[in-house]
């Protein structure tokens, strides 16, 4: 008789906050957010989430090499409502990504459309024809002698914007499989470090932040 494995699990310290209402994840590195196509895909975020909480939807979504903070409803207002928030951009989102070579300036905003590449899928680029709006704001946080650690605020919401925008910028980030430079780091360098927004239903400021889990470049 076969027997049937022992389910995935969410890991205690993956909860940052839980409510009646909301939880906030701080998801690893190299788990999807939620299923993709076929068996090998199947695990992810939130259906680990949903083992134990079966009516959680996830509001948003991060790649799967993007470590950090996922906001998860666990009653359909507030999905509804936190998923208005975010699509509105009254959500505070902050990131942190350690880059290859240093900016020549402290700080600066990426206004740069992104399309999705026909030829080259699941790739994004910089496109002026085709592209959708996309705008990141980015700061100087740490420089060594061949990379930075930069802080980041995306303004818009496409997929893949952070890496793309900051690749197409000339420093792309640390471990990147798909824009980064080979052999880099053993993991993506870019984490969604701070979350901040007035709780929808109850007026409540909620504030979250986790902790870089990957150290900042340094000096030779």
């Amino acid at each position: 008789m076969a027997v049937s494995p022992e389910p995935l699990c969410i890991e205690p310290d993956w909860i940052v906050h839980r409510s009646h209402d909301l939880l906030m994840l701080d998801k690893p590195a190299g788990l999807l957010s939620q299923p993709g196509l076929g068996p090998q895909q199947a695990d992810s975020l939130i259906t680990r989430v949903q083992q134990r909480w079966p009516q959680a939807q996830l509001v948003h979504r991060l790649d799967r090499d993007t470590s950090g903070l996922v906001a998860v409803a666990l009653t359909p207002a507030l999905h509804r409502a936190l998923s208005i928030a975010f699509a509105e951009r009254r959500v505070q989102k902050h990131y942190v990504a350690d880059v290859v070579g240093v900016p020549r300036v402290a700080r600066g905003e990426i206004d740069w459309p992104l399309a999705k590449c026909q030829h080259q899928p699941p790739r994004y680029a910089v496109d002026g024809h085709r592209g959708k709006p996309a705008r990141t704001a980015w700061w100087l946080i740490h420089a060594s002698g061949g990379g930075s650690r930069l802080g980041l605020q995306p303004h818009t919401g496409r997929s893949h914007q952070l890496r793309v925008h900051l690749q197409a910028l000339g420093h792309p980030i640390l471990g990147d499989p798909l824009y980064g430079p080979p052999a880099t780091a053993r993991r993506m360098h870019l984490h969604a470090t701070a979350l901040a927004f007035d709780h929808p239903l109850s007026g409540e400021p909620m504030r979250f932040h986790s902790p870089v889990p990957f150290p900042c470049p340094s000096d030779p």
